[in-house]
């Protein structure tokens, strides 16, 4: 049974590069638009989610709020934020709200995959 990895980000094209560079790695994905829309698949979706990756900047709910939700609600999913913030302000308080990792755009496809590897592993 293959895992599933919940992708969050407003921009279509981000989400469509990462679906495809995970899929080709045999991934189910699910993407939503943004931290709203992300909440209500989590609560709705049939299967678990073992991954979530989001990016921070983004309309109704940021990546930020999105983890606090998350772990509030006890979840130990393992979350990757994939941002173009790279602030170590940012980073650190991250960190600090619950991600596990902490990625910056651009990114090498190779690095996004093995970090992805390591937080489904551990």
């Amino acid at each position: 049974m293959s895992q599933t990895i919940l992708i969050v980000d407003d921009s279509p094209t981000v989400v469509k590069f990462l679906a495809l560079s995970l899929k080709s790695k045999g991934y189910n994905i699910v993407a939503a638009c943004d931290g709203m829309d992300a909440l209500e698949k989590l609560s709705t979706l049939a299967e678990d989610v073992d991954l979530i990756i989001t990016d921070l900047n983004m309309p109704n709910l940021d990546g930020y709020g999105l983890i606090k939700a998350v772990r509030q609600n006890r979840h130990t999913t393992p979350i990757i934020i994939l941002s173009s913030e790279e602030d170590d302000e940012d980073q650190q308080r991250g960190m600090e709200v619950g991600a596990n990792s902490y990625l910056v755009k651009p990114f090498k496809p190779a690095v996004l995959l093995g970090e992805v590897s390591r937080q489904l592993e551990s």
